[in-house]
């Protein structure tokens, strides 16, 4: 077999419209080298700095959706190459599709209708695209944020759930079995739709919550390419962990599905059935749905891939050659009019476990993950380094599986490894690879007879072995002091290193590593 063909087509480019952050514009600039063509960035930023990301972007608004905007997006292409040379429109997330529709429509491209993509960002416009349908949908009401329980409680049935009608996926979605968590959920949904950086949006739909009675059954997510109305599924994702409330957080998606034939026809049928009703034609599109006795209930359909690191799941190939593309250049070969006849989903299973948020806070950081570990039969895994034994490179290591957090790394000496044994099942091999170029935290204990200077001449020894020093603590018990240093090592060698040092320092009669805490 061969290599998939390599074409430089010269002139060629496709407008991406995406927020600032998205995860995946690194992929789609990889994607368009693969592809062949330029990339031009549409995003929203300030259109009085001067390129401040250097990527030349074209600065959009993407809360002003007018003609005025599409015109203003067009003026920029004509003072480049010029709106001749773009040949496909793509979008990551919901926010662009509305602009990305306009502007494809004034290029001539295919892509999705302004009125689909409209429908698609409303889950009150959704529902009424399915009823005229004749598909499934529960029982719903749309109510203003600031409504009172009682003026709506003889419309209430039980169990239901409250979900923000703009916000896309499980954002902000909560069930509730009883007037009194209904009441606390409407105060949860008020304070998230009220926070700055969401009113900043100036959408009108975030004044406003969707109530519907909740659906049992096993929920899927659908990957799609609409094909001048046409769906081409490309995967559909199980969602092994049971989503009942009262929150919605996704943990783990893979596929292939284990849907049957028959179900699985079901629910791409009725997905293509949805999307036609809701006016989407062509481009990406990600679904989820629930399945259940009563037939397959879409819940949502995005005019647009599925976002984030979740997509380094879909890998594809054809027959012919042993390349396999990313999701990104698929979508980008069919943007500019490839045909996709003959590419598909790589053999083997995938998957992608998130991990939920257990309580507010702020992130700090994340160590360890690039150099960590390789785990058997994972590409690409998001880990962490337990923070109870807080292992290192050249430490005996093992890898346990946590529901909803990923797999942790602890040191096989750790104890709360033997209290973990009770599920066997979820320990799986990890070693250490590569060579190391990251720090990691380590807390070493330095016991001494106090004098004059000690803890000038630990730190020079500190420094002498190139390790820095994060915290410090000294507790002094006269004639004796115990001084306690949190330090970043880069591997065990390292380690031991610096501990012999330390025990050669005048009036130093032990120093070790000990766990956080101990």
């Amino acid at each position: 077999m061969g290599q998939v063909t390599r074409v430089r087509r010269v002139g060629q480019s496709i407008l991406l419209f995406a927020t600032t952050t998205g995860y995946q514009t690194r992929a789609f600039e990889q994607a368009a080298a693969a592809v062949g063509v330029d990339l031009i960035y549409a995003t929203d930023r300030c259109h009085a700095l001067d390129d401040p990301w250097r990527d030349r972007a074209i600065p959009v608004r993407f809360q002003d959706e007018g003609p005025a905007a599409a015109q203003e997006v067009l003026a920029a292409l004509d003072d480049r190459a010029g709106r001749a040379a773009v040949a496909g429109v793509l979008a990551v997330g919901d926010r662009p599709v509305v602009l990305a529709a306009r502007v494809a429509r004034e290029l001539g491209l295919a892509w999705h209708g302004v009125s689909g993509v409209r429908v698609s960002r409303s889950k009150l416009l959704t529902r009424g695209r399915l009823i005229a349908a004749d598909l499934p949908v529960p029982w719903f009401f749309s109510m203003p944020l600031d409504t009172p329980v009682a003026a709506v409680a003889d419309r209430l049935r039980f169990p239901c759930v409250v979900k923000p009608l703009g916000l896309s996926g499980s954002r902000g979605v909560m069930r509730a079995d009883s007037v009194e968590e209904f009441e606390a959920a409407l105060v949860r949904v008020r304070e998230l739709l009220l926070r700055p950086e969401i009113r900043a949006l100036r959408a009108p739909e975030h004044d406003e919550v969707i109530v519907e009675g909740f659906i049992a059954g096993r929920e899927y997510a659908i990957e799609g390419l609409l094909d001048h109305g046409a769906l081409r599924v490309l995967a559909i994702f199980d969602k092994p962990d049971p989503l009942d409330g009262p929150f919605f957080e996704e943990t783990i998606y893979v596929t292939p599905t284990a849907l049957g034939d028959r179900a699985r026809r079901e629910v791409a049928g009725t997905i293509a059935h949805a999307a036609a009703a809701m006016g989407l034609w062509h481009g990406p599109i990600h679904a989820e749905c629930r399945v259940n006795d009563a037939g397959v209930f879409v819940l949502e359909i995005a005019a647009r891939p599925i976002g984030g690191l979740c997509a380094r799941a879909l890998r594809f190939a054809t027959s012919q050659h042993d390349d396999v593309i990313s999701l990104e250049e698929l979508l980008m070969r069919h943007a500019i009019g490839e045909s996709l006849d003959g590419y598909g989903r790589e053999a083997g299973a995938s998957g992608v476990m998130m991990i939920p948020i257990p309580r507010r806070g702020y992130f700090k950081d994340v160590n360890g993950v690039d150099e960590a570990t390789r785990v058997e039969g994972i590409d690409d895994v998001m880990v962490r380094l337990a923070k109870c034994c807080r292992p290192v490179p050249g430490d005996e290591i093992v890898g346990y599986i946590s529901l909803g957090r990923g797999i942790t790394i602890h040191r096989t000496d750790c104890k709360n490894v033997a209290n973990l044994m009770k599920d066997p099942e979820r320990f799986t091999p990890v070693s250490w690879e590569g060579v190391n170029e990251t720090s990691f935290r380590v807390e070493l204990q330095v016991d001494a007879w106090d004098r004059t200077r000690l803890l000038e001449d630990l730190s020079r020894t500190f420094a002498e072995a190139g390790i820095n020093i994060l915290e410090a603590r000294c507790l002094v018990d006269h004639p004796m002091v115990k001084n306690r240093f949190v330090v970043e090592v880069g591997d065990t060698t390292t380690l031991k290193n610096v501990v012999t040092r330390l025990r050669n320092v005048d009036s130093v009669f032990d120093a070790y590593r000990v766990v956080p805490g101990g």
